[in-house]
């Protein structure tokens, strides 16, 4: 079977795709995508993600293995370069499908998974975006107009299919 993968971004989708030519699993291309989409300051995820009502990136990620219904996720996380490598290792490393907030983190500790300096992950973009929200109540795309899909904010994700069939999918995304 010749494998299969979808995602948001070019970059992202020859990283992902790479892994399945390899002859990688389901699982480990959409984890690569993924990361290199938290990666784009131009994605709500990771670097770019928008910011929260106090001006901090706080991040949720999910990934799951199809053949097996195995999920990991995690959610209000901080200073975490890629959460979706987190929340593979709930997944792989505990009883539990979500960990949330500082027990999010604190896991990530335990795991050797770096934290970034605070800040590292706001971009120029997210402060205008948080400054126009405060001042307008909404967010507009030009002088005057309103963006339409602002409730829509860009999660990013990935969704593969092996060479040996085997399914899987992940997402992450800024608050």
């Amino acid at each position: 079977m010749d494998p299969i993968l979808i995602v948001h971004g070019g970059a992202a989708a020859r990283a992902g795709y790479k892994v399945l030519k390899r002859g990688g699993s389901a699982l480990d291309a959409v984890e690569e995508a993924v990361r290199i989409l938290e990666d784009d300051e131009s994605m709500n995820a990771g670097r770019g993600s928008v910011l929260n009502l106090d001006g901090e990136v706080e991040m949720d990620a999910s990934i799951m293995v199809g053949s097996t219904l195995a999920a990991g996720a995690v959610t209000i996380v901080r200073d975490i370069a890629h959460p979706v490598s987190l929340a593979r290792l709930v997944m792989e490393k505990t009883p539990h499908v979500l960990l949330a907030g500082s027990g999010a983190n604190k896991f990530a500790e335990e795991q050797g998974i770096p934290r970034v300096p605070p800040g590292s992950l706001i971009t120029n973009d997210a402060v205008e975006a948080l400054a126009q929200f405060k001042k307008c109540g909404q967010i507009l795309t030009e002088i005057g107009g309103k963006d339409e899909n602002s409730g829509e904010v860009g999660t990013v994700g990935a969704v593969a299919i092996d060479a040996k069939g085997h399914l899987a999918a992940a997402t992450s995304t800024g608050e």
